[in-house]
């Protein structure tokens, strides 16, 4: 008997993991559902392939269902996020020459203060910086301004859009300075020789939802069943993801040509926290460097949501309180606790909290027992409360 399907699009990317475990370790089959996975170029493509309804669903950055709400980015349709599906998981790196320049300056690429390594960047750069991005509604968008805003407020930066595989190659043509990308192609720009890794993306903020699940909206509603069963294929495949024996078997599955075509030894790097950050093979390990389950990482919390609409309202003047309420609406933490209902999640009691407040893991309340929330710290303390406005 042939089982219902779904078709989920993708991009080449560790953090792609979730959907790939998915189908590859037989979750998804043990929801009586097929999988199909369609890879894409480019946010852009995947994002228009989901729109115009060439995929059920897909692994999107979090905040293009925000942007599409908010009438931003062009895609026309509205999207809903059910899940998250990874936490954190990019890496910030920068030309060999702007490099040796930082080197030469004396910074000691210590790959955990995001202060200290904006502040040598803005030293040994008097020229617009350049930075990469995949996608302009993104995480790494959000978190380059963020961070630079920040450390030197005033100062130019110039932020161009590189499909993530393109990135080693744009940073080794001169085109940009610097990239925040999602790993493994971070780690190619170190292996081809053509940068050097200065930051991980949760040196930032702990907490980033990186990628979500995303289905256009009224699907979910629609069609229960399947989508619900997806949505609990992935919770599985992320739980099977969080344990440390997993972790050699992910990279082999997400090493293959019709996935990332990488060597898995280089997508183990992002699957351990152990990066190679140089050529001269110095190594450094980041705790967390990209999470899938653990600590509610896979909920859509609406103050995520809230926290990003409010950064693009006020960049594209829009007014702040409509926008809040747009955002927090795509980030659908209802349903996914429908969906996830019976099968052992524990899921938080509230659908907000407030952003970047955590410390270090802190037990809080859930619907059944207790959950352990984990770091999610903004570098520079600030906190960001949705109750209040900016």
């Amino acid at each position: 008997m042939s089982l219902p399907r779904l078709s989920v699009g993708f991009m080449p990317l560790v953090d792609a993991a979730p959907v790939i475990v998915a189908r590859e370790m037989g979750f998804a089959r043990a929801e009586g559902l097929a999988i199909e996975l369609h890879r894409a170029p480019s946010w852009s493509s995947l994002r228009d392939m989901l729109a115009f309804e060439a995929v059920d669903a897909a692994q999107m950055l979090s905040p293009v269902p925000v942007a599409t709400a908010l009438g931003l980015g062009g895609a026309g349709v509205p999207l809903q996020a059910l899940s998250v599906l990874s936490v954190n998981g990019n890496v910030i790196g920068v030309s060999r020459e702007l490099a040796a320049r930082l080197r030469g300056a004396g910074h000691g690429f210590g790959f955990d203060d995001a202060r200290a390594a904006g502040e040598a960047l803005f030293a040994v750069r008097d020229a617009p910086l350049r930075v990469g991005v995949p996608f302009p509604f993104s995480m790494h968008f959000e978190l380059i301004r963020y961070w630079l805003d920040a450390v030197a407020p005033g100062r130019a930066v110039e932020i161009r859009t590189v499909p993530p595989p393109l990135m080693a190659e744009a940073i080794g043509a001169g085109e940009i300075d610097a990239f925040c990308v999602g790993e493994p192609w971070g780690s190619i720009a170190v292996e081809t020789g053509v940068g050097e890794l200065l930051l991980p993306g949760r040196a930032i903020w702990a907490g980033a939802p990186e990628k979500v699940l995303a289905v256009r909206a009224g699907r979910a509603e629609a069609e229960p069943a399947r989508f619900g069963a997806l949505v609990r294929a992935l919770w599985r495949a992320g739980r099977w993801l969080g344990q440390p024996g997993s972790r050699t078997t992910a990279a082999e599955l997400l090493s293959r040509p019709e996935y990332l075509n990488v060597p898995a030894e280089i997508i183990d790097r992002a699957l351990t926290g152990r990066l190679t950050i140089s050529g001269r093979g110095e190594g450094r390990h980041v705790e967390g460097l990209v999470a899938f389950h653990g600590g509610a990482a896979g909920f859509p919390w609406r103050s995520q949501a809230a926290w990003i609409g409010r950064r693009m309202a006020a960049r594209a003047g829009l007014d702040p309180q409509a926008a809040d309420a747009a955002a927090r609406a795509v980030f659908r933490s209802d349903l996914h606790r429908q969906m996830l209902s019976g099968i052992g999640a524990v899921l938080p009691g509230a659908s907000e909290k407030i952003e970047g407040a955590v410390e270090s893991d802190r037990p809080v309340a859930a619907e059944d027992g207790t959950l352990v929330l984990r770091r999610d710290r903004f570098f520079d303390g600030r906190v960001f409360d949705p109750s209040r406005p900016d």
